[in-house]
Parts: structure tokens; sequence; C-alpha cells
């Protein structure tokens, strides 16, 4: 570079670096601008050298990022510091100590988690990419503050993507879309989340996105010119109210208009709402609900509402702080328009997430109350490492986006929840123990089901009983993360107790066979039944899956000394790879249809060729039974459309944890309190639950009829020995 250049480029890192302390949200006192220019001074130093692929200067990209900071995202003082220095301990000779020396501790935390997420080994495996995300949330727990200065980072990252190969291109957008995206939604920086978005679109699809954008420019005179006829209508009404307000027409982003399209399968120009008009006001705090009122009096004096679309946002804000109240109304030209009216204030909070809470002191504990319970969630959601990594992101992101419903407590108390939520939902939301032992759930004092989806202004009543437990049922019921990692972490406890007393019936049975009970036993074992680790043996074992006959066969398996003499000479016994991993894994074996879970016959269609473990559906057909289709199969949307009274619901299961329904008839001598001795001994048994019962007493004598579910027959013999010693039982059997 010349001299000249050199002179241009400094003096520009001088306009960028003015800039940042102009355009900063909040006031910065004479302190924090030495810090700041501490750190400036520090970064420009330490990134001297470097030069981004684009050619400039590295010192950019920094300065970039605590633009993004100080002014869209509106963070403090320490925040502008730390997005300063974010690679400056990674990319350079700078040390942590010597940031925390220079800057403080808080700088150095968040500088030390931001080098921890870059360090992160970039890997185009799906779950090493999701276990990365994982470790990166874990920085959460440290401070807030570090996911959003990463955020920052990302968004001026994917700003200057151009000079990038086309495949890293793809691969950080797609990463984007997939894990910062819903990050930004779920802090409220709506606006960050909005381009990040479309930026990820450009990339990913840049087909569409282009074809998108030329249309929406293209259209631009004719929404300008729609808006101002909407204005003009409503202006002179609000102005004779003395309202101070301004109205904006906002275009829809260009990836929420191409979701629209393919989820209603439609082309650009039959998208109506492209836009929506957004009235904002200027209020005092006393006045603020009674005027958005009053302006939605007016909006709707002209034109008419859609009432299923109405969104009171003031009276109970989203739990990412959001404040504003929607209307969808029919606009001029027969055209549904969204109308947004916000304050001034609500309008910050909804354009800088958390950031503005600290501005506006009045609701300061509330939200920073909000932010802590959605970090202990998802601190609470982190701890739970049972889970894959892959599911882990799916449900995080499936509580990220997740649109909320408001229901209430029998006390009366409201309580936000993901649109689509169950009572075991609810229930796990008011406190783990309350979930691990529902029984039942009353919704508007009415008893209902525990896979019942809950609807706004619903009031939830949870029944417990002390016998209660999860079954592998409720994880169809429970949608929210925290409720499916506590039913998955119950489930995989009461197994592994099934699994201890398998492990001892094992030994006592290998015994008598006339075999050590070891480590190269077990493994042949494993190897023989065709299973991953030792606790699926045990677990098997203990539910009576491998039973006596099974065993005597492996026994007679390994005794013919000739045969075993071959397979030795031909190949290396085998090792079961994940022998000692403590968990069970899933062998999915066997498909069920049905809410009952019945074994019926099938045949694997061929257009999508499904595999055990695949999301399915079963299609009755005319002449060849059930077919079962992958549930993305490309002939799925056709059927379910045309032919939905034809689908069954069907599943892949691990039959060995699988359940069996069976009937035990009873007779005897009736007496009084007889039947609740009869429900006491069931519902005090292990791994059995009641499905129906039936009492017919005549002359003194009853008959009875109980449909059980349990695991296997063992279980189920030891509990009619039990009902044989009730007083008054004269037989059960088993119809």
């Amino acid at each position: 570079m010349t001299e000249v250049e050199i002179d241009k480029e400094n003096k520009n890192i001088a306009r960028q670096y003015k800039e940042l302390l102009r355009i900063s949200y909040r006031f910065l006192s004479d302190d924090d601008k030495k810090l700041i220019r501490l750190a400036f001074d520090t970064a420009v130093n330490a990134h001297k050298a470097q030069r981004r692929k684009s050619g400039e200067a590295y010192i950019f990209h920094p300065i970039a990022v605590a633009k993004i900071v100080a002014s869209e995202i509106g963070l403090d003082a320490t925040s502008i510091v730390a997005a300063l220095l974010h690679d400056v301990v990674e990319d350079t000779l700078y040390t942590l100590e010597e940031i925390e020396e220079m800057f403080g501790k808080t700088v150095a935390k968040i500088v030390d988690g931001l080098t921890k997420i870059s360090s992160l080994k970039k890997d185009k495996d799906v779950s090493l990419q999701a276990e990365n995300f994982r470790k990166m949330l874990l920085t959460l727990n440290d401070d807030v503050r570090v996911i959003i200065i990463k955020i920052a980072d990302r968004l001026h990252n994917m700003q200057t993507m151009d000079s990038m190969q086309p495949d890293k291109q793809v691969k950080i957008a797609s990463e984007t879309l997939y894990i910062y995206a819903p990050l930004a939604h779920r802090i409220g920086l709506y606006s960050i989340k909005t381009e990040l978005e479309d930026l990820a679109l450009k990339y990913t699809e840049p087909d569409v996105y282009n074809d998108i954008l030329t249309k929406i420019r293209e259209s631009k005179e004719e929404q300008d010119a729609y808006i101002r006829d909407f204005t003009k209508v409503i202006k002179d009404s609000l102005d004779q109210e003395n309202l101070e307000y301004e109205i904006k027409g906002r275009p829809k982003s260009i990836f929420s208009i191409r979701k629209k399209m393919q989820a209603q399968n439609i082309t650009f120009d039959e998208v109506f709402d492209k836009f929506a008009v957004r009235i904002i006001y200027k209020s005092d705090l006393a006045n603020e609900k009674f005027l958005a009122w009053k302006i939605y009096s007016i909006v709707t004096d002209h034109f008419r509402p859609n009432p299923i679309r109405l969104r009171d946002w003031i009276s109970s804000p989203k739990s990412t702080g959001y404040e504003a109240l929607h209307i969808t109304v029919m606009g001029p030209k027969g055209r549904w328009v969204e109308v947004q009216i916000r304050s001034e204030r609500m309008n910050e909070l909804a354009e800088k997430g958390y950031a503005a809470h600290y501005k506006y002191k009045h609701g300061e504990e509330q939200e920073e109350k909000n932010m802590e319970e959605w970090l202990n969630r998802l601190q609470e959601a982190l701890e739970n490492s049972e889970t894959n990594a892959v599911d882990f992101v799916e449900q995080f992101k499936l509580n990220l986006y997740a649109k909320e419903i408001f229901v209430f407590t029998p006390q009366g108390d409201l309580k936000s929840l993901p649109k689509g939520s169950t009572p075991l939902d609810f229930a796990f939301s008011i406190h783990t123990e309350i979930g691990l032992h529902t029984r039942g759930a009353k919704v508007n004092n009415k008893l209902v089901p525990l896979s019942h989806e809950l609807k706004n202004g619903d009031q939830i009543e949870i029944i417990t009983s002390e016998n209660a437990k999860p079954n592998a049922n409720w994880l169809d019921y429970a949608t929210t993360a925290r409720a499916r990692a506590k039913i998955k972490n119950s489930l995989k406890d009461e197994k592994k107790e099934i699994a201890e007393e398998g492990k001892a019936i094992l030994a006592r049975k290998l015994k008598s066979q006339k075999l050590s009970f070891n480590e190269s036993i077990i493994n042949e074992l494993v190897v023989y039944f065709k299973l991953k680790t030792s606790l699926d043996l045990f677990y098997r074992v203990g539910t009576g899956k491998i039973d006596n006959v099974k065993l005597k066969e492996f026994t007679s398996s390994r005794s013919n000394a000739f045969v075993s003499y071959i397979k030795s000479k031909i190949k290396k016994p085998s090792i079961a790879e994940d022998i000692d991993k403590e968990e069970f894994s899933s062998k999915y074996d066997q498909l069920v249809f049905g809410p009952n879970e019945e074994v019926l016959d099938y045949k694997l269609a061929n257009c999508c060729n499904p595999i055990p473990g695949d999301n399915v559906f079963g299609f009755i057909t005319v002449s060849e039974g059930i077919k079962v289709h992958k549930k993305d199969c490309p002939n799925a949307i056709q059927f379910q459309s045309n032919y939905a009274y034809r689908i069954i619901q069907a599943k892949w299961i691990d039959s060995s944890q699988q359940d069996f329904k069976a009937v035990i008839k009873l007779t005897g001598i009736d007496n009084l309190g007889l039947v609740s001795e009869i429900t006491r001994e069931i519902s005090n048994s292990m791994n059995v639950n009641m499905r129906s019962i039936n009492f017919e007493s005549s002359a003194g004598i009853f008959t009875g009829k109980i449909t059980l579910v349990v695991k296997n027959n063992s279980i189920l013999n030891t509990l009619i020995t039990h009902l044989k010693k009730i007083n008054g039982i004269d037989q059960v059997s088993r119809e």
C-alpha cells in the first residue's frame, strides 16, 4: 500500500471510531469514553498487521461489531469495550491476563467467553455442530452479553461475506439460520433477526432472494402509494385527538415472504400482507394503554377489523419483553393490512430487545425476572447432558421460536407457555415434582386427557398422586424442552432400576447354567443378542425379554465345541464397541399403529423406502393393506389432503420397551372395600397401568374384568399372585 492509501485508511479508521461514540444508544460518561479509547487503541495495535479477505484492515471488523452493539442493540460501555477486543486474545499475542489487568474482570470474562466460542471446532457434521452450539450456550451462564456480542459479530460477518468462497458462504449462512437467528429472536433483537434471515437466504437460495428483492423494488411505488392512501384516511381522526404520532409502512422481510410463499404454496403476487403499517405514538407511562386502545378505536372506525387477528401484547407482554397491539384490518382495495400500535417506549423495546429495559427503570425488575427465568430454563436444558446434542438443538430451537399462549393457575396467576403446550408442559413449568407425579388434569374445571392442547385463557389444575410416575407415552404428549428432558430422565432412572434387577437375575441364571458372570461372557451375550451396551442386556433380562429359553439357546450355541473352533479360526471374536457405555440404545425393530399401538400387517412404500427409526405414517390402500410412508414422502401432502380418513398414525418402537395389554378375570365373595383393595394393589405394582375396570355382583358373588398394560409376563404373574392373597378373592386368571 502507498503512503497516501495508508493515510486515507487511517483517517477512515479514526472517522469510524468517532462515529461509534456518536451513535451510542446509551449515555457515555467521560470514564466510559476513556475505557473505550483504550480498547480502541489496544485493538488497533493488536490487529495492525492483519487484513480481512476483502483486503481492508482487520480493525474495521471489531469497530463495526462495536457499532452494532452500541447503536442497534444499545448495550453499555463494558459491552462496547468487549466488542472492540473480541478477537484480540484469539488472533493476536495479547493474553487474557493482560486484558483483565487493563480492563477489569467483567470485560475479560466476556472476551474469554467469545474466545471459547470462536475456538470451537467448526465441523460439517451436524451432531458436532450441535454439540458446539450447546457449549456456546453454556457461556450464557457467565454473561448473556457474550451471546449478544457474538450475534453482532455474526451479523457483521454476514454483511461482509461477498469475498468468501461460495461453499464457505453457504456453510456460514446455514449456521446462521440454524442457530443465530433463533437466538436473536429470543433475546428480542427482532430487526437483527430479520436481517440475519434475509442475508442467510441471500447465500443459501440466491435466485429466490434476488427474485423477491427485485419484485419488492418494482412494487415499492405502488406500496408507498397504498400506505399513503391508508394513512390519509386515519390521519385527520388522529390529529383531531391531538395525538403526537408517526405512521410508517414497513415491508415484510424477504425471508418471511419466502416462508409464506412456501407454506401456502402461492406466488409473490398472491402474498397480500407484504407490509405492515406501524403507528408509533408519544405518551407518558400512565396513559400508554389508554392511548393504544384509543388509536385502535380510531383505526377500526374507518376499517373493518378481523376479530380473530387481534393480539394484545400490552396487557400480557411476550416473554421476550415485546409489547404492542396488533390488528389486521380490511384496507383500501379489499386488502388485509396488519397495523401495529406501539408507544415510543414499546418501539424501542422491540428494536433493542433487553438492552432497552435498562433505560426504562419502571419495568426493570419484571424484565430482569423474565430474562432470569429464560436463562434458568435454558441452563436447566443445558445441564440435561443425557440428551443427544442434535435433539437438544431441535428442542431448543422449538422453544426459541414458539408462539406463546397465556394460561392461569388455579390461584389465578398468569403463566406463559409455548403454543401447542399440554397439561403436562404446564405441570412441569410449575415444578418438576408436580410434573413427575401428575395423575390427571382439569382445564376450566373439566377433566381432560394429558394430551389435551391448551388454549389462551385456560385455567389448569393438575391432579397429583404419590404413586403416579411418567411412562413412555408422556413423550408423545409433552412439547416443551423442559418437560421432555425431565420425563426422559425419569424413564431412564426407571430403566436403570430394572437393569440393576436384570443384572442380579442374569448372574443367578448364568450360575445355574455353569457359566461365570464376567466381562467376557457379558460381551458374548451383547454380541449374540445383537445389542449395543451391557445396560441394554441387563434391561432386557429385567423385563423378561431375554428369558431362560433364550439363555439356554445361547449356552448351547457356545458349548458346541466344534462349531466354536471353526468360527474362531474364520474370524476374530467380535467385541461390542459401546459395551461399557452408561446408556441405553434404542433398537427400532417393530412398527405399531394407531393410538393403542397395535401390531398390524404392513408393507413399506417403494416411493420413499422408510427404514426403522424414520418418522412414518400408515396409509390404508384399497388392495394392498397398510402401506407405510415417511412423513416427508413426496406423496405425503397429496395423501393427507385428499385421503385424510385413510391415514393411520404409525411409529417405530423398540419392542423390548413395548408394553402389552392383558385382561385378567377375578371371582370371589363380595364384601365392602374389596374393589378399593384390588385397585390399590394394582396401583402399588411397579410397571403396571390400568386401562379399564368392570365389576358385577350377584347374590353375594362378584365377577370382575380388568384390562392392564404390563411390560412382560413375569410382572403380570407376580401381580396375579398378589391379588390371590386378597381376602375374599377366590380365582384370578388371565383371559
